[in-house]
């Protein structure tokens, strides 16, 4: 029989995907370091570009900052540990910060979720009914779908970790990051309605959001072939960054998912690594990046503070 523990007695998890870099180490680290930084910078500017100036203090706007502070969420919960871990020696992860980052990965990927889905029903409204967009989406329901987006998945997260299992037979977790998968598959006992649950609460929040996604573009489809030129214009111009952002996020999840469930060993351990960490590393770089570049109002406000700081900058100053 193997020898098991009860979970609280675990003091680590050690974390056997990493592989020995040597001196490159300091190569990745310096990488995932500039990374961070780019992530921080480039949201917390966007967030502080919406909250700043009143032309931006609309619904889709909002919504964008929700999404931005998801970003600055997950990615806290990933790179100061992946640092760590990088020129770490052991690989080892004390227990309640390894079960703090399965909280936050986990709740950070339905986050998403959501509020793209949300992101898309602004979208329909404001194209299918441009005229009634202010009067439907009105600043409390506004607040409510942001609540909403960031509730549920808090309350499903806070319900799943009490199903974690109680004995453990080993503490040695084969990825980069604690999820909350890897700490299923060290249980000794019977994990059957811990997996249940936690395929009904992954599926459930995916469908709630694929179903409003779903229906929200194929209503602006629908009036966009029988609108004019300019409606359909309109369409492009707002809703291709949040299909790029869906499209880049979903194919880094279902990756994830997929990994997760099913046994990937087939694939290089490398690719494993970096394919497992996509939907945690690109996102949050991916968004600011894209709506920044895309909209053009943030575009726009942007390119004038650059202005206005080079001007700064470069001007002489007089006595």
């Amino acid at each position: 029989m193997k020898n098991q523990m009860n979970v609280s007695q675990v003091l680590f998890f050690f974390l056997t995907a990493y592989i020995d870099s040597g001196v490159l180490a300091y190569l990745y680290f310096t990488a995932v370091l500039f990374l961070y930084i780019l992530i921080i910078v480039s949201n917390v500017l966007l967030i502080a570009v919406i909250c700043v100036n009143r032309s931006l203090h609309e619904p889709m706007y909002m919504f964008l900052c929700s999404l931005f502070v998801n970003e600055l969420y997950g990615s806290s919960g990933l790179f100061p540990f992946l640092l760590v871990q990088i020129l770490s020696h052991l690989h080892s992860v004390a227990a309640p910060f390894c079960l703090l980052q399965v909280f936050i990965v986990h709740s950070y990927g339905a986050v998403e979720f959501l509020n793209l889905a949300v992101m898309s029903y602004d979208r329909y409204l404001a194209i299918c009914y441009p005229l009634q967009y202010n009067t439907r989406m009105t600043p409390t329901k506004i607040a409510v779908l942001i609540a909403a987006s960031w509730l549920y998945p808090f309350v499903v997260m806070s319900f799943s970790m009490t199903l974690i299992p109680v004995k453990l037979c080993r503490n040695q977790i084969n990825k980069v990051y604690c999820d909350m998968h890897s700490l299923v598959k060290l249980a000794c006992s019977d994990t059957a309605l811990t997996n249940i649950y936690g395929l009904t609460a992954t599926f459930s929040t995916i469908f709630i959001s694929l179903l409003l996604i779903l229906y929200s573009y194929i209503k602006i489809l629908a009036v966009c072939f029988s609108g004019s030129k300019q409606t359909r214009q309109k369409a492009v111009n707002t809703c291709t960054p949040h299909l790029a952002s869906i499209l880049n996020f979903s194919c880094g999840g279902s990756f994830e998912v997929s990994q997760s469930r099913f046994d990937m060993s087939f694939l290089p351990n490398v690719l494993r690594i970096f394919l497992s960490l996509y939907f945690l590393t690109a996102q949050p770089l991916f968004n600011p990046l894209m709506y920044g570049l895309k909209m053009s109002k943030i575009r726009n406000i942007c390119k004038s503070l650059i202005m206005n700081i080079r001007s700064q900058i470069y001007s002489p100053s007089f006595n």
